[in-house]
């Protein structure tokens, strides 16, 4: 199994993170108030370059055409999946790209 598809899945979830916290409203909702709000201007430009290296991962496990269809699948679903979760669990949504990153790597290690 390749470890490029969720890797791919947790890069777009965390991107479309990023450009959340990147609105104001969102940043008063997840973040924490002792974080500097100059940050919150960091986490947009964040948000695309974890995009981007999810089309990269996209890209190494699908041909280019396949890889953009894909790669707009998990934008859909890791926005679904952050939709559903910051009302009801909004400090989930924070920790959820560490918690999968932990997981990919161990599913790396593993084979």
């Amino acid at each position: 199994m390749n470890v490029a598809f969720p890797l791919s899945l947790t890069l777009a979830y965390t991107g479309m993170l990023f450009v959340c916290l990147g609105m104001e409203r969102h940043w008063k909702q997840l973040a924490s108030p002792r974080l500097p709000v100059h940050l919150r201007q960091l986490c947009v430009p964040l948000g695309v370059a974890a995009l981007a290296l999810a089309v990269y991962g996209c890209n190494l496990i699908w041909q280019t055409g396949m890889a953009w269809v894909a790669w707009f699948g998990m934008i859909s679903l890791s926005g679904l999946a952050l939709l559903l979760l910051l009302p009801y669990a909004p400090r989930a949504v924070v920790g959820l790209p560490a918690v999968a990153l932990v997981a990919c790597a161990i599913a790396d290690a593993m084979l």
